[in-house]
């Protein structure tokens, strides 16, 4: 058995089943959605979710709490001697700080990982993690090497409706209303940690034009000669994303392209009908 655990949480798009079966300690995140709080692949399916958002409901994220996170932490070291923990971007959300404060008392037992990731960049790191794992690197390596590794990824997203970055105060009401009615979809990048403006385009198509132009780009600029992956994501309706995979698909045929579900923290500031692709360096 490795001495090392790796553990993230269902902010990395990873799934229970898949985490069980690659080993994998998996952290299921609360929401709150009309007040009540939940946990990601818990008490609501994931249709169950969008349902809810489109009938209105009020959803919001929250981070898991310290005795959670130290439960898990506790019951994985009975088995390990150590973890290697890898929340979201410190940019995007408190839980990593919290996560390093509390590992502060582990006596160097438990490494957390800020490598400026979410959904699809921060699945593929864990999965790098695992690799240097069964290798016998250890735990401090591991931690190392992603956080060395952080700038290494572009993740592209965007949304078939503006309600929900209204919402979340990302547009005005007046820009999301104008948005509407002239069909401008905003392209969103994650880079660096920080969810940013990429680009306006009219239409759906244009938008994913543009995720998959950014790609490519990325692809022959910052990662010319890099071992890569892609993996294509999608929120709400599985048949949009299984399109949304056949065009990525289509632009990258060298390459398997792989499907998450972009996880809740996501979701429900892009609401149903987002797409978003994600590249990274691979081990």
């Amino acid at each position: 058995m490795n001495k090392t655990a790796i553990m993230t949480d269902t902010n990395s798009g990873i799934t229970p089943e898949a985490a069980k079966e690659n080993g994998i300690l998996l952290l299921k995140m609360p929401f709150i959605l009309d007040g009540r709080e939940y946990t990601e692949y818990g008490e609501m399916s994931y249709g169950e979710f969008f349902e809810a958002l489109e009938s209105g409901a009020e959803v919001s994220t929250s981070q898991p709490s310290p005795a959670a996170l130290m439960d898990a932490w506790d019951e994985a070291l009975k088995s390990y001697d150590s973890v290697v923990y890898f929340p979201m971007s410190s940019g995007l959300s408190g839980t990593c700080e919290t996560a390093k404060a509390l590992a502060a008392d582990y006596d160097g037992r438990v490494f957390v990982v800020d490598n400026k990731r979410i959904s699809v960049t921060l699945y593929i790191s864990v999965f790098n993690a695992v690799k240097l794992a069964n290798n016998g690197v250890s735990a401090k390596e591991i931690a190392d090497i992603s956080e060395n590794d952080a700038a290494q990824q572009s993740i592209y997203v965007s949304v078939n409706t503006l309600e929900y970055l209204k919402k979340s105060g990302r547009v005005t009401t007046a820009g999301a209303a104008i948005g509407t009615l002239l069909g401008i979809k905003p392209v969103l990048q994650i880079q660096g940690g920080k969810l940013d403006a990429y680009k306006k385009v009219r239409g759906m198509k244009a938008a994913t034009d543009a995720m998959l132009d950014g790609i490519e780009n990325d692809r022959k600029t910052r990662f010319k000669g890099e071992k890569v992956e892609i993996r294509a994501a999608y929120s709400g309706d599985l048949e949009v994303g299984k399109e949304w995979q056949h065009a990525v698909k289509e632009r990258f045929p060298d390459l398997e392209i792989e499907l998450d579900a972009l996880p809740l923290s996501i979701s429900c500031h892009v609401g149903g009908g987002a797409l978003g692709i994600g590249i990274s360096t691979i081990i």
